[in-house]
């Protein structure tokens, strides 16, 4: 969905929260530039200049608008035009025409230029959100000067559908450059994946100018070896690995290096490292959860050098307690940690998501995912580094503890998609049976 940001100087009135437009004020212009050529969330951003239910409304609202403030843009040296934006319609190019033509009692004194304008203004009508439902005139119209465009055209330009590596859980370029905005990933950082995969979330950050690395168990995928996740491809390519992946969008040289490796083992050197870690660990869904590990003995394993470790169980829950205590040892204070949280939706509550006494929780947000799961992107920020008090606070404090139920996420998923198809099949079967 398109985002709108209105931009006013006086307080805004309650917006509905699924609106594609939100009202703002206290921002300056130079704030809202620099939000915008970052965000991937918002189409463009406007100086809200009058506003209404209908037109009539609308131009009542626009002579209200202090003179002073609108004349800068309105000389008659300057050239301007202005375009038409509805949300949910779509509209013949003379019904734009002619709406434009009804704002004659603007006082434009510049010249119309469509190609380079100085100023540009808009016209933006809200036909609300349902598409079966589209009402003949606009539930709310706005009008405003332009700021300036998101980022949006990063999700079309990074689409893994174009992408040279692809797994079966890259992270959608979207959501990918929205995880590096929250760890507000910036140039010369160097950012960490713990659960790197194909290199996602490397792609995003470094399009920020930060330097990326990041660590995997599976071998294959970080030598780019295996079955192909694309269609009518059965092996992957020589070329077809991470680094690859930031060949294609001219990042190569921020890409510092990745490494078989397992997350829960202690693999690098005490002290600061990172200044954001932004991952997305497995779920046991599509990618199993799993540490290297053995159940024979410790002895066993010392006394024969040929051991080669298996695979064991990762639970979940374990998986979130290894990245905070990494996160509260290896970022520099004041660096975030970005990942996503596997949620059972019945179940779901504030308690359930993991703490630590080093890491402050920034956001909390969701994801659905169908009916009865979502998962919800937490970003945590290191206020302070660890002492030997916290590992006993963790302990003892409960507020700290690892909500375990997390470990039971897989088979609540599947049982949950069991339930919808044992109701279709009743449903079905109902129908077959004359609705009886």
């Amino acid at each position: 969905m398109w985002l709108f940001i209105l931009i006013s100087c006086v307080k805004p009135r309650h917006v509905p929260p699924q609106s594609p437009f939100w009202r703002l004020n206290g921002l300056s212009e130079e704030d809202v530039k620099s939000i915008m050529a970052r965000t991937v969330c918002a189409k463009s951003a406007f100086e809200l200049w009058g506003h209404g239910r209908t037109h009539s409304e609308l131009r009542t609202s626009l002579l209200k608008y202090p003179t002073e403030n609108m004349s800068p843009f309105l000389q008659k040296d300057s050239t301007y035009k202005i375009n038409v934006y509805t949300f949910n319609k779509t509209l013949e190019f003379e019904d734009r025409i002619k709406k434009i033509d009804e704002l004659e009692y603007l006082p434009f004194k510049g010249r119309v230029n469509l190609k380079n304008p100085k100023h540009t203004f808009s016209l933006l009508e809200d036909y609300g959100m349902d598409p079966n439902n589209i009402p003949e005139t606009p539930l709310y119209i706005y009008f405003g000067r332009w700021i300036s465009d998101g980022q949006r055209e990063l999700i079309r330009s990074h689409s893994v559908k174009n992408r040279h590596f692809i797994g079966n859980t890259s992270m959608d370029a979207g959501l990918s450059f929205i995880m590096a905005n929250h760890a507000r990933v910036k140039a010369h950082d160097l950012v960490y994946d713990p659960f790197v995969g194909t290199g996602s979330l490397l792609v995003a950050c470094s399009h920020f100018g930060a330097y990326v690395c990041g660590m995997d168990i599976d071998y294959n995928t970080i030598h780019g070896m295996g079955k192909a996740s694309r269609k009518n491809q059965k092996w992957r390519g020589p070329d077809e690995n991470i680094r690859a992946n930031l060949r294609q969008y001219g990042s190569e040289k921020l890409y510092v290096d990745v490494l078989v490796s397992d997350a829960s083992k202690a693999v690098w050197r005490d002290g600061v490292l990172f200044d954001a870690i932004v991952t997305d660990p497995p779920y046991g869904i599509r990618e199993s959860t799993r540490r290297t590990g053995s159940q024979k003995d410790t002895w066993w394993r010392q006394c024969n050098d040929s051991h080669v470790p298996v695979s064991m169980a990762y639970h979940l829950s374990d998986i979130f307690t290894d990245l905070l205590n990494f996160s509260a040892h290896h970022l520099v204070i004041g660096g975030r940690l970005v990942y996503w949280l596997p949620i059972y939706r019945p179940e779901y509550c504030e308690e359930m998501v993991p703490l630590h006494p080093c890491l402050r929780l920034v956001s909390n947000c969701e994801q659905t995912l169908s009916s009865h799961t979502s998962r919800r992107l937490i970003t945590m920020e290191k206020i302070k580094e660890p002492e030997e008090t916290d590992a006993l606070a963790h302990l003892s404090d409960p507020h700290f503890s690892v909500y375990q139920g997390h470990n039971a996420f897989r088979e609540k998923y599947f049982s949950g998609i069991s339930k919808r198809m044992l109701t279709g099949k009743e449903e079905t079967n109902k129908i077959a049976n004359g609705g009886e």
